[in-house]
């Protein structure tokens, strides 16, 4: 097993070039799309930029038009969401040998993303078998996880922003689950969801349903709409959403500023497409809720249904 040091990014908050150390390989990790306050050439541009040669590979799973621009670049290992459920299955034993010598690894906050840097730590070798099946049936909410898989994004989804806590996951798994004493930790931060999940479950009664009698997408023909704005309860935003979507097409979640669209990884329905957008999952994706009357009368929710939303 390799060493390297760890930092943990989102497409919307990467780190300061001049922070990470030497070689850095980039994981799961999407270009920002202008949907995220800034964009690829205020957010993923200067942090490429920035690295320069030190940037010696960045492999990502999610869809965006600028994808091409980097197409002869072998730095740059991309693909869109259906070509890769997952980005672990993209760390090769042969991918990792060609990059040679790693520093530091960027990896997304997610299982996806963490098994991904476990994986590289590992040279491209599953930390289990089944490991990568697992990250692509998280990620995409198609087929079922192992068990250990669950146990792992429980603990993700409970303390995601607790760096101590994904430095512990992304441990576990890079030594092949060898150190028991290493699951009490993460399944007490697993444990913690179970209150999350039911304020999520209670929330999830609130949805409004919308049916659209003339849809714009195909296979769309109704909404599951719910506003949380204001509503100091701590929720699961993924959970909320595949709630919504055991109401209606797709779900719709608002809460504050930020508006959600999210439809079933396997629906054929493309949200970046609808909403022109450069990139993301096509399935998933936030725009700020201004976008809100411009997106449902492209969805062809009718005027009077837009008109009777109880938003804020």
């Amino acid at each position: 097993m390799i060493r390297a040091e760890l930092a943990f990014a989102t497409p919307r908050k990467l780190p300061k070039a001049s922070s990470v150390n030497g070689r850095v390989v980039v994981l799961d990790v999407a270009f920002a799309s202008e949907a995220s306050g800034g964009g690829f050439e205020k957010i993923t541009k200067p942090f490429i930029d920035g690295l320069g040669s030190r940037l010696v590979a960045w492999v990502d799973h999610h869809d965006h038009t600028l994808h091409a621009q980097y197409k002869q670049d072998d730095r740059f290992v991309l693909a869109t969401k259906a070509e890769h459920g997952a980005c672990p299955e993209m760390v090769t034993p042969e991918l990792c040998k060609r990059v040679g010598r790693v520093d530091t690894i960027v990896c997304h906050t997610d299982f996806d993303g963490l098994c991904s840097a476990a994986k590289w730590l590992r040279e491209g070798l599953e930390p289990y078998p089944g490991a990568d099946d697992d990250a692509r049936a998280i990620d995409t909410r198609l087929g079922t996880p192992s068990p250990t898989a669950r146990r792992f994004d429980r603990a993700i989804r409970a303390r995601g922003r607790d760096p101590g806590l994904l430095g512990m996951v992304v441990r576990h798994l890079a030594n092949g689950l060898a150190d028991d004493s290493l699951w009490h930790d993460i399944d007490a931060a697993g444990a913690e969801l179970e209150a999350v999940e039911k304020a999520t479950a209670e929330l999830a009664r609130g949805y409004r349903k919308i049916a659209i009698a003339k849809p714009t997408l195909q296979r769309c023909t109704s909404i599951a709409f719910l506003d949380v704005t204001g509503r100091r309860i701590r929720y699961d935003k993924t959970m909320l959403l595949l709630l919504g979507q055991e109401r209606a097409s797709i779900a719709v979640l608002l809460d504050g500023d930020t508006l959600t669209f999210a439809a079933p990884f396997d629906s054929g329905l493309n949200f970046l497409e609808l909403l022109g957008l450069s990139g993301g999952m096509p399935t998933l994706v936030s725009v700020q809720k201004d976008r809100l009357d411009d997106a449902f009368t492209r969805l062809g929710v009718p005027r009077s249904d837009i008109d009777a939303l109880p938003t804020t």
